[in-house]
């Protein structure tokens, strides 16, 4: 799972009072924040050395198995139903 820090996200776009209203009065200029771009990465900012490198390889076969209709195979499906059916029979629902 990834946390977002306070200053990733960028908020939502906001109308004028005029434009919540209705009326067709021009819009101001909104500042969406800094681009993607220019963000630093998660990773240096939060000084995490333990970052683990992306295995090009690893994706690269997957993509491919995806592109050919061959990632999902039957035995996958019933081992993730069953990690599935496990975590519901373990959970308080």
């Amino acid at each position: 799972m990834h946390e977002h820090g306070p200053d990733e996200l960028v908020g939502p776009v906001r109308g004028t009072p005029a434009w919540w209203r209705g009326m067709a009065a021009a819009t101001e200029p909104v500042d969406e924040g800094p681009s993607l771009a220019t963000q630093p990465s998660t990773d240096t900012k939060k000084g995490r050395k333990d970052a683990k490198p992306i295995r090009q390889d690893l994706v690269d076969r997957v993509r491919k198995e995806i592109a050919a209709g061959t990632y999902d195979t039957e035995e996958k499906w019933h081992a993730a139903l069953d990690s599935l059916l496990e975590r519901l029979e373990r959970s308080d629902y």
